[in-house]
């Protein structure tokens, strides 16, 4: 059987690892592979290759740094359709699902490779008598990404690609279920010209996850996954004196306004409320129709486009979506469905109990829509992550705003309307990190930056953009002077610019 192994300093290695895990075809629900799960021995092994080449990669200038990135880009897209149908084979969404999550996180690596500039720093002449004051980025050394099993290709470029191109060394622990494209992606860049060491991928659980939070020599840690989880992430890797970034859980509202172009409103909900089969943090779980009319037509249009949904497995090109990543997740997914019924929400459409012929043993649910959903219910306070939508319905867009706004998750919202007034006022004052208008899938471009607000995010600075720069950098201000002359005794005074 395939074994995927840790990939340190330019090599696959079981290192110290005493342990497996197993790997799902979703689709099939069959054993695969296996995976090594590392700890604290194989976390060492791959910092000590990290120190090995940090410094020489961080002397390296900008431009060459630079030339690396763009090789890796070009690989990327030349090894497109092998690396989707490894990314499909694992998780389970369907192929050209597994394109758009490579896509996404190629985008990062093309901002990356625009380092040379990003990275350019400041300069006064003149702030003081003969004086130049000037501030620059520096690399903070080694870091580390612990990414999670929804997106293997585009949350971990998104990290190790502005990270590496900053000058860091970087130390990936993906997520288990799906642990093979992350170490093709170490592979190609080391193909793409990057030193052995620099990009270093290290297999585990939690026993992994607590040696990267606290080993001394890793400097940043970036994490996306659930809330609880990033919560422990982000105050334990504080408290062991990391720069921490934690991205959690999400559930997020889509509010359709009576004036909405309905014909693009069920299309839009159709592909982020069950596209990837829900396992998206931005997916939109919640409808939330304005007025009686509003819903009745979502309500009903809705039913009518989800019959035309088609689930199938990952290598179906004419399926919607795929299975869930694994039995445990369906379970789960299920499991809220059955709470939702007990909470006295109205189950419209059962996705329950959905089998394929020929593939009885896969993770798949079919697509579910609840009405009549209330902001008590348990169900719509926690995230589903699958293939369910919810309804709440609204009297007015005060009403509808204030669910997102006092939803304990802010990831994303999004407006349906024609009304660009009443966009404007909902996109300024909704207590949300992103906000679409007539977008129902709110991921901003790599050149600007990621991030939710309240539990889907703990730390101060989000992913990519200019926010990126600033995780993976810090400063250092210098100021200079170059007498000319005779130089007043100020010892014992506060330096002023005089």
């Amino acid at each position: 059987m395939r074994e995927v192994k840790h990939f340190i300093a330019g090599q696959a290695t079981r290192g110290a690892a005493t342990r497996d895990g197993d790997i799902y075809n979703p689709s099939t629900g069959q054993i695969q592979a296996t995976v090594c799960l590392g700890g604290a021995t194989d976390m060492q092994a791959a910092v000590d290759a990290a120190k090995k080449v940090q410094p020489e990669w961080a002397a390296t200038n900008p431009q060459r740094r630079a030339r690396v990135m763009f090789a890796f880009k070009q690989l990327l897209e030349d090894n497109m359709d092998e690396l989707a149908a490894l990314l499909s084979s694992e998780h389970g969404k369907v192929i050209a699902d597994s394109k758009g999550d490579i896509q996404r996180g190629l985008e990062v690596i093309e901002f990356a490779c625009g380092i040379p500039h990003l990275l350019k720093g400041e300069y006064t002449e003149g702030a003081g008598p003969g004086i130049d004051i000037y501030a620059t980025r520096q690399p903070l050394g080694i870091v580390a990404g612990i990414t999670p099993f929804n997106f293997p290709a585009m949350i971990p470029m998104w990290m190790f690609g502005i990270a590496i191109a900053c000058g860091n060394a970087f130390i990936l622990k993906p997520s288990e279920k799906d642990p093979s494209l992350p170490v093709r992606l170490a592979e190609l860049m080391l193909e793409a010209g990057a030193p052995e060491g620099l990009l270093n991928v290290v297999h585990g659980d939690k026993e992994a996850v607590d040696a990267v939070l606290h080993h001394p020599d890793i400097k940043a840690v970036s994490f996306v996954g659930s809330s609880d989880i990033a919560q422990y992430v982000y105050s334990t890797g504080a408290a062991n004196g990391k720069r921490v970034q934690a991205m959690g859980g999400a559930k997020n509202h889509g509010i359709i306004m009576p004036d909405a172009d309905m014909d693009q409103v069920i299309a839009d909900f159709s592909g982020a409320a069950f596209g990837s089969a829900g396992e998206r943090c931005m997916a939109l779980p919640v409808a939330v129709p304005v007025g009686k009319a509003t819903a009745d037509e979502f309500i009903g249009r809705m039913q009518e486009e989800m019959a035309k949904l088609t689930v199938g497995v990952s290598s179906d090109p004419d399926a919607h979506y795929g299975p869930v990543v694994s039995a445990a997740h369906r379970a789960k997914v299920e499991s809220y469905i059955e709470m939702g019924v007990k909470e006295g929400a109205e189950l419209l459409v059962d996705g329950r109990g959905l089998s394929l012929q020929g593939n009885e043993e896969g993770f798949f649910i079919g697509p579910s829509l609840f009405d009549k959903v209330t902001s008590d219910m348990q169900s719509y306070q926690e995230e589903i992550f699958g293939p369910v939508l919810q309804v709440v319905r609204a009297e007015n867009l005060e009403e509808a705003a204030r669910l997102p706004s006092e939803h304990p998750y802010g990831n994303g919202v999004a407006i349906f309307t024609r009304n660009g007034l009443a966009a404007r006022e909902f996109a300024s004052k909704v207590n949300v990190g992103m906000v679409g208008i007539n977008v129902p899938i709110p991921v901003p471009v790599a050149y600007h930056t990621f991030g939710g607000w309240k539990r889907s995010a703990f730390g101060d600075t989000n992913q990519h953009g200019p926010e990126g720069i600033k995780f993976y950098t810090k400063v250092k201000t210098v100021t200079q002077r170059w007498p000319s002359g005779d130089v007043d005794d100020q010892s014992f005074i506060i330096p002023t610019m005089k």
